[in-house]
């Protein structure tokens, strides 16, 4: 299978991107949703993506279809966390367990190298074996799990905290 790697627009990948969403929402606990999301919520998101110059990464396959979508926004609100980003990666239900989930992480991490951040934090339910060790495997390591902090599908959820630091930025600075 040809795929590539692309930035993704709101115009061209707004409504892909909520399909992958929200299959997730309906179907999983990658996302401590209840309810699909509406195009109209994608608006803001890409807004907050672009105003925080957080990247949308994507994968689409030879003639253009989204297979995998991830990104990072601010970890926290407050400055001091400046270095510091929340990442999340989405693989189409079709097509998981091709290495798509993989690429879009590797992407993203040389991203957040290149924007001179210093720590990459992963929110992972922690019954989701699989992408607990996609960032093992790409040497993001356990750092705290917080017990029944969500509430989906009549259980409580644990999420699990991996994170990433990254040699960058070379000369951080307060304020």
């Amino acid at each position: 299978m040809e795929a590539v790697v692309v930035n993704c627009t709101f115009e061209r990948h707004a409504e892909a991107i909520l399909g992958i969403f929200n299959e997730a929402i309906v179907n999983s606990t990658a996302l401590y949703d209840y309810s699909p999301r509406t195009l109209e919520s994608m608006t803001a998101w890409f807004r907050a993506k672009a105003s925080g110059d957080y990247p949308v990464i994507g994968i689409e396959d030879g003639d253009g279809a989204l297979l995998a979508v991830g990104s990072y926004g601010a970890f926290r609100a407050w400055p001091a966390y400046k270095y510091t980003v929340e990442h999340s990666v989405y693989v189409h239900q079709g097509h998981r367990g091709l290495g798509l989930g993989r690429a879009v992480m590797e992407r993203l991490i040389a991203l957040a190298r290149e924007q001179g951040l210093h720590a990459m934090i992963g929110g992972i339910d922690a019954a989701n074996v699989g992408s607990i060790a996609l960032h093992e495997r790409l040497g993001f390591r356990h750092v705290g799990t917080l017990p029944q902090v969500g509430f989906k599908f009549g259980r409580w959820l644990d999420l699990a905290f991996y994170q990433l630091l990254l040699e960058t930025p070379a000369q951080p600075v307060d304020g």
